[in-house]
């Protein structure tokens, strides 16, 4: 008798664990837009343009001179932020203000910090 293990001996299913996790997983497409989303959040231009936006309303020239970057540089980070729904734009006569869409972007941003700084 051989006293090697071969590979199919240590390997088993774990039959409820891997129907929890498909109870609990999205669906593909959820995940795609899940994945999405992160990317938005993978660029340091629009990070500022958000962290910007936590306390005030800004119209493209106040980032723009906030940030020193060009209005059309800020213009089409908010351009991408908005059609992600993470910003939210009024208009007030020629100039337009944006905000955060809504408290779910603070507390993405914030926890992402509270996780680096960890």
């Amino acid at each position: 008798m051989s006293t090697e293990n071969t590979a199919s001996e240590f390997m088993h299913i774990h039959e409820e664990a891997i129907e929890k996790v498909r109870e609990i997983t999205p669906p593909d497409e959820t995940l795609y837009d899940l994945a999405e989303l992160f990317k938005v959040f993978g660029d340091s231009t629009r990070i500022k343009i958000l962290y910007s936006l936590f306390s005030s309303e800004l119209c493209v020239y106040d980032i723009s001179q906030l940030l020193g970057v060009s209005q059309t540089a800020v213009s089409h980070q908010l351009k991408i932020l908005k059609t992600n729904k993470l910003v939210k734009s009024r208009k007030d006569g020629k100039h337009v203000f944006y905000s955060l869409a809504d408290d779910h972007v603070y507390s993405i941003i914030n926890q992402g910090i509270e996780h680096i700084n960890e």
